[in-house]
């Protein structure tokens, strides 16, 4: 099954200082039907003004992946963890037991970011967290791993058994991407535009900030025709997931 949600039709807020773009039920945002797609269950598009930005509060299970588009990105934790993350950074904080930790923009200019989290694949782990960096000139007509459930080769590690990829795919070009038979793949086009085509047939064409969810898909094409474009877009494979309260599934 292919569920394409458009751009326009995402939860939107502005409080001036945060723009943000809600993919799931998230703060003053609730929608019962639209809480989980398989383990992922948290997907905001930021915007964050200079010196702005989150607070000391405190999270527990859940892994939180955080990926730097633009701007400076400032992470504080009560494990006694510092970091400033950039474009090419990638920042991943398994909340565990109990952290507490802040989040902000120590520059002038704004700082963009995807803010996604996970259920863990088991609870009650020790809090933790790392930052990660990839080859930002490998983007380019690959699948460049950037989250996954070793860290092998420089990439973040996490606690369930997704991969994470980015991509950039070039004007008159196109790139595949095979799964195996279950799993869930979650496609994000961070800007540009290009054509999905999935089992052999065109499904539409994908526009900036446009959203996919693919069920029972095992392989899929995204291609840019168009001269000047091209398409920079995230991809999460990952497994089914029952989440709590849903047919008894594992708890949170």
């Amino acid at each position: 099954m292919i569920d394409i949600r458009r751009a326009d039709a995402i939860y939107a807020q502005d409080a001036g200082w945060l723009r943000s773009r809600h993919h799931f039920s998230f703060s003053n945002y609730y929608d019962e039907n639209n809480r989980f797609f398989g383990p992922l269950c948290v997907f905001n598009h930021d915007i964050i003004e200079g010196g702005r930005g989150f607070g000391a509060h405190p999270h527990r299970e859940m892994e939180i992946v955080t990926v730097v588009l633009r701007g400076e990105l400032q992470h504080e934790d009560s494990t006694g963890h510092k970091a400033v993350t950039t474009f090419g950074g990638i920042q991943r904080m398994s909340a565990g037991t109990g952290i507490i930790h802040s989040e902000v923009n120590p520059g002038a200019e704004p700082v963009e970011l995807l803010q996604i989290w996970f259920a863990p694949e088991q609870s009650r782990l020790a809090p933790s967290y790392e930052t990660s960096h990839y080859d930002i000139a490998q983007l380019p007509g690959k699948w460049l791993p950037i989250v996954t459930p070793t860290g092998a080769h420089g990439t973040a590690f996490i606690h369930q058994n997704i991969m994470m990829y980015l991509t950039k795919v070039e004007p008159g070009t196109e790139l595949g991407f095979e799964s195996a038979d279950g799993r869930l793949q979650y496609l994000y086009l961070i800007e540009g535009a290009a054509s999905l085509t999935t089992m052999g047939e065109e499904t539409d064409r994908l526009m900036q900030g446009d959203t996919v969810r693919m069920t029972g898909v095992t392989g899929f094409k995204l291609a840019v025709q168009a001269e000047g474009e091209q398409a920079f877009a995230l991809l999460i494979d990952m497994p089914p997931y029952t989440p709590p309260g849903i047919g008894g599934g594992a708890k949170l």
